[in-house]
């Protein structure tokens, strides 16, 4: 993933959400910040998997059902309770951070963000990826 001028890498996990994102790489968008996280739409369609979650932590990857946006969380947003990242609905959890996710506070509004391929991954499919 880059967003702006940093680049963090994702571990996909393996769940349907994981495979649709895969199979439509690279995708490019941009970036808007919400509270100390960032999202970013996506031209992707999924439903809600059964383990989809309504609190994150930094370094976790989810998707936004119903606005199709990815969704990327390294500290509290606007509806957090104390302790907590609250996301705005329950999201899928797809992908985790390999980096500090931190670097996403230098993210600006509108800055071009784009998820491509490494050379070496697999993808979600072929045991790179864990279930949560």
């Amino acid at each position: 993933l880059t967003a702006g001028r940093g680049s963090i890498r994702l571990k996909l996990l393996d769940t349907p959400t994981a495979a649709r994102v895969w199979a439509a790489l690279p995708l490019y968008s941009a970036l808007e910040p919400w509270g100390e996280s960032i999202h970013f739409e996506v031209p992707i369609e999924t439903g809600r998997e059964r383990g989809a979650r309504l609190n994150g932590a930094p370094g976790e990857v989810f998707f936004w059902i119903g606005e199709d946006r990815v969704l990327i969380p390294y500290g509290r947003t606007p509806i957090s309770r104390p302790g907590e990242i609250r996301l705005p609905h329950p999201c899928n959890l797809w992908a985790e951070a390999l980096d500090d996710v931190g670097l996403l506070k230098a993210a600006r509004p509108g800055e071009k963000v784009a998820l491509k391929r490494i050379a070496d991954s697999d993808g979600p499919s072929k045991g790179r990826a864990r279930s949560r």
